[in-house]
Formats: C-alpha cells, structure tokens, sequence
C-alpha cells in the first residue's frame, strides 16, 4: 500500500519519541491509530460505492443490451444484409398492401345488411278447362328375338 519498509518504521518511531516524549507517545499512537482506522472505513465505504455504480453501470448495459434483443426484428435485419440501400425492393416494386382473400369475403358478407323482405306471395291463377279422357295404358310389347351374328372365318367357338 504505501510500501514503507521496517527500516523506515523504525526511523519514524525515534523521530516521534523524541519530538512527542515518551509520556505522551502512547495516547498519540491511540490517536494515530483512529485516525488510520477512520481512513480505512472511508476508503473501504469509497470502493464499496465504487463497486455499487460499476454494477448499476454494468445491469444498465445489460438492460439495454435485453431492450435491443426485444425489438430486434429479423425480418428487418435480414432485408437490410440482403438489400441495403433498397435497389433491389425497388427494382421488384413489391406490393406490400394486403390483397382481400376468401375468408375476408365472407367476413364482409356477414358484415354486409340483410336484404330487404320480399312481399308476400300472390296466389296463382288456375285455368279451368274441359277434363281430358285418360287413354287406357297399353301393355309393353313382347322383346323381338334378335337375329344370328354371322360366323367369321376364322372363329375359334365353331371348331369344338
């Protein structure tokens, strides 16, 4: 700490004996020793607060650092790495307005007013004519027999 060696110590304690005396070295190696006391919990209390701000520094570095991984969008970071200065967006013309699919036909449908009530329905006019005389029904005719095929030449159920 102050790199004072034994040497030096001794000197110094010859020194304060003389100047102060032997009758008054003892209370002022007391006072001495509260004030070196005093010292050390002052400069312990200073790195303790040091120490404290160092950390409140470091988690305020790491809630930032948490904040950036929360609004970090990979889809912007992707389109900036690919296509920096947009060129490539451009030369694409994306449309990027939603276009309206099946589903939100029907939700607009569902939105849509009920048509209005159709009046109510007129009876139809029946003619009234002269009956009709219903025919006897008529008996199916027997089924015609059905002529021979001709034999080809060279057919294989004629040979037996």
């Amino acid at each position: 700490m102050l790199d004072i060696g034994w040497s030096e110590i001794a000197v110094i304690a010859v020194v304060a004996l003389l100047v102060i005396g032997p009758k008054d070295l003892p209370r002022a190696l007391a006072t001495v020793g509260k004030w070196v006391r005093k010292a050390r919990m002052l400069a312990r209390e200073f790195q303790s607060n040091v120490d404290e701000m160092v950390r409140q520094a470091e988690l305020e570095d790491l809630r930032k650092q948490v904040d950036e991984a929360r609004s970090f969008n990979l889809a912007t970071q992707f389109e900036k790495t690919v296509d920096p200065d947009g060129g490539l967006r451009n030369a694409l013309k994306v449309d990027d307005t939603p276009r309206p699919t099946a589903v939100d036909a029907g939700r607009e449908a569902d939105k849509a007013p009920a048509p209005a009530a159709l009046p109510p329905a007129q009876p139809v006019p029946t003619l009234e004519a002269d009956p009709v005389p219903v025919a006897a029904p008529v008996a199916p005719a027997a089924p015609a027999e059905a002529a021979p095929l001709p034999k080809a030449a060279g057919d294989t159920a004629a040979r037996g």
